[in-house]
């Protein structure tokens, strides 16, 4: 989680919503990546399906069974899709996310009766990642008044 966290403040550096992943296959960092919808202007730029599809590459196929996925905020429904199509073993997420969370807080998709269905476990760094989440907004709504 704290590689991370590392990436989320790359994203937080250059203008972008802080949140981070990273994907793991036997403890080996296999993917990085961080939010860039706006970098890119594309709704689909989140940092989970950026490390899932750089991981898709390096690995040379869809599959990700034997991988794991680090996320700073939990992953919301799109992510939560790409984690069950690419049949992530294991999603390990630090903040929760009131507003779209599709993992714990508005709804678990990986408890519905899909064909794979991901270990989870949330709030690990809950603390530093919501902190380095409020933070970006509180600094970006302070621009946005001036």
């Amino acid at each position: 989680m704290r590689k991370a966290l590392e990436q989320a403040a790359l994203a937080k550096a250059i203008g972008e919503v802080p949140v981070g992943a990273v994907v793991t296959r036997n403890d080996v960092i296999i993917s990085t990546a961080f939010n860039r919808r706006e970098t890119v202007r594309n709704a689909t730029s989140h940092a989970e399906l950026e490390a899932i599809h750089k991981a898709c590459t390096i690995l040379g196929g869809w599959r990700l069974w034997e991988c794991e996925l680090y996320v700073t905020l939990e992953p919301c429904p799109m992510c939560a899709g790409t984690i069950i199509n690419s049949r992530i073993r294991r999603v390990v997420f630090g903040a929760y996310d009131k507003k779209a969370g599709s993992c714990a807080s508005i709804i678990n998709l990986f408890e519905l009766p899909y064909n794979h269905k991901p270990d989870l476990k949330g709030g690990v760094l809950e603390n530093e990642c919501s902190d380095m989440l409020k933070s970006f907004f509180k600094e970006l709504r302070l621009k946005r008044s001036k």
